[in-house]
């Protein structure tokens, strides 16, 4: 199991690591053993905020890099930037994302677009640029945050279902090209969480009930629920682990 101090010496990227749910949870889960951690989001005083309270409650260099992760210029600039200041990338969690919810016949193109580019298409941009630097070190580990639609499908999301599919198997195709370098890749399948994005879901009475009567542990998770998973994908007691997506859902994948 990963020690206290496990990722000392390491400096971790999350994209979308300025979000009050799954990315500022697993910054702090990562800062909370050690790691430098770089904050790469849109939104300067989120990303600004949220890199001095690392710094500020686990006392781990914090750096925020404002980018669009689906600008491929803007990435590699960000990614320079990073490495100047605080080192070379030693673990990336690609979990920057949005979600539409529109019937798959009224989807607009470019909304079509919008979901693909930020949920499937940031993760190859960031993905590609960070292994082209961990693969002459031998080294790395990246997380995909995936979901339990890269698995389920249901009414309504059809463009975050279809990118968050497309996502799993990025992870293995990822691994089959990346891991004879030393890289490990591997995805965080998320169940139902509460956050800011579904608490509309959570809200509704009739939709809240199905996602507790269909999850085996009868809640919802919390952003925290995913840290211990996050951790270990991030350590090297999971060296040995490629190209697999860990669904932390409550059961709900398991159970028909």
């Amino acid at each position: 199991m990963p020690r206290p101090d496990e990722f000392l010496g390491r400096t971790a990227l999350v994209t979308g690591g300025a979000g009050a749910a799954i990315g500022g949870a697993t910054c702090r889960a990562l800062a909370g053993y050690g790691a430098a951690v770089v904050v790469l989001d849109e939104h300067p005083r989120r990303a600004r905020a949220t890199a001095d309270a690392l710094q500020e409650e686990y006392g781990v260099a914090a750096h925020p890099v404002v980018v669009d992760v689906t600008d491929r210029a803007g990435v590699d600039r960000g990614l320079q930037e990073a490495q100047a200041a605080v080192g070379p990338i030693d673990i990336l969690v690609n979990n920057a994302g949005m979600q539409l919810r529109t019937p798959l016949t009224e989807i607009s193109l470019e909304n079509w677009r919008s979901v693909i580019d930020t949920d499937l298409t940031s993760a190859f941009l960031v993905g590609r640029e960070v292994a082209r630097r961990m693969i002459p070190r031998a080294h790395g580990k990246i997380i995909n945050i995936c979901s339990v639609q890269s698995e389920l499908a249901r009414p309504g999301i059809a463009a975050y279902t279809a990118a968050k599919g497309g996502l799993r198997n990025l992870t293995r195709a990822m691994a089959a090209e990346w891991s004879g370098a030393g890289l490990q890749v591997n995805g965080l399948a998320p169940g139902y969480i509460l956050t800011k994005m579904t608490q509309p879901l959570a809200d509704d009475p009739e939709f809240d009930a199905w996602v507790r009567n269909r999850t085996p542990a009868r809640r919802w998770g919390r952003p925290e629920d995913l840290a211990g998973t996050a951790v270990w994908l991030a350590s090297p007691a999971s060296d040995f682990v490629t190209g697999q997506v860990i669904y932390v859902d409550g059961g709900m994948t398991s159970v028909v």
